[in-house]
């Protein structure tokens, strides 16, 4: 039975709530940008929930259903972006920064956990902005200035880590590996905002079958080191029901950001 946890506090055990349709998920994500998902215990499960939710997106390591299958794959892992398809610790990032447009919603599923290691890190951006905005307003500010950061090699993609919409919506994309290169402009700010992720960062051990749904556009998400054969297969797609780009921010988020 597939079924959903509450999204507040997620590190407790998952709430038996059966998942009927995409309403249920679609609310929770419209509300918190994550969903923490239980009883897909098999790729062929992983697979049918992800397309009743999204129209699925190949990237360049997916597999020919457009799942990718995450486990280390030994040194080849030390290459350029491949660093979560190893053991060692995967730091907080959102998913395909490099093109313009990244998929909306990342499914990830454990199929078979971790021996020791290997939890999952989970950070909402929306608190880490209002951390920002209260914390380090000028941190918050130049974080958004357009054409700040490069993701990407030679290919990438010019962009900024906190992006405001017109309509005051905000939404985040960010990496912290060889595929990016920020502006000597945000490079001191950086620290501002690699501890307003800790400060915000949720871990949850995930056993078989169980997994996060995120907006990508939104959520953070990380891995500690690990031992074992863990297996986790990714989903990543466009919803199949009305989502807002990014997400909205609280009164420090509307009135505190000044332009530098």
């Amino acid at each position: 039975m597939l079924t959903c946890a509450r999204t507040a506090g997620f590190e407790a055990p998952y709430d038996r709530q059966p998942i009927v349709g995409a309403s249920r998920v679609a609310g929770q994500l419209r509300e918190h940008g994550l969903v923490m998902v239980n009883g897909l215990t098999s790729r062929e499960a992983v697979l049918a929930f992800a397309r009743r939710i999204m129209t699925l997106t190949p990237h360049r390591d997916s597999d020919p259903d457009a799942l990718t299958t995450i486990h280390d794959i030994g040194w080849k892992a030390q290459q350029p972006g491949l660093a979560g398809l190893g053991s060692g610790d995967l730091r907080a990032h959102t998913e395909r920064s490099s093109v313009p447009e990244p998929p909306r919603l990342m499914l990830l599923v454990c199929l078979r956990p971790a021996v020791t290691g290997g939890m999952a890190l989970l950070t909402d951006g929306q608190a880490v902005l209002d951390h920002l905005v209260t914390h380090a307003p000028g941190a918050a500010a130049h974080l958004s200035l357009p054409g700040t950061a490069f993701f990407g090699d030679g290919g990438g993609h010019p962009s900024q880590i906190f992006t405001r919409h017109p309509d005051g919506r905000v939404s985040l994309r960010f990496r912290q590996d060889d595929l990016v290169q920020f502006s000597p402009l945000i490079e001191r700010f950086l620290p501002d905002l690699r501890a307003a992720i800790s400060a915000h960062e949720k871990s949850v051990v995930l056993s078989q079958g169980q997994g996060y749904l995120i907006d990508n556009g939104r959520y953070l998400h990380a891995r500690t080191a690990f031992s074992g054969q863990r297996l986790c297969v990714r989903a990543l797609g466009e919803p199949l029901f009305p989502l807002q780009t990014g997400f909205g921010t609280g009164g420090a988020g509307r009135d505190g950001w000044r332009t530098p």
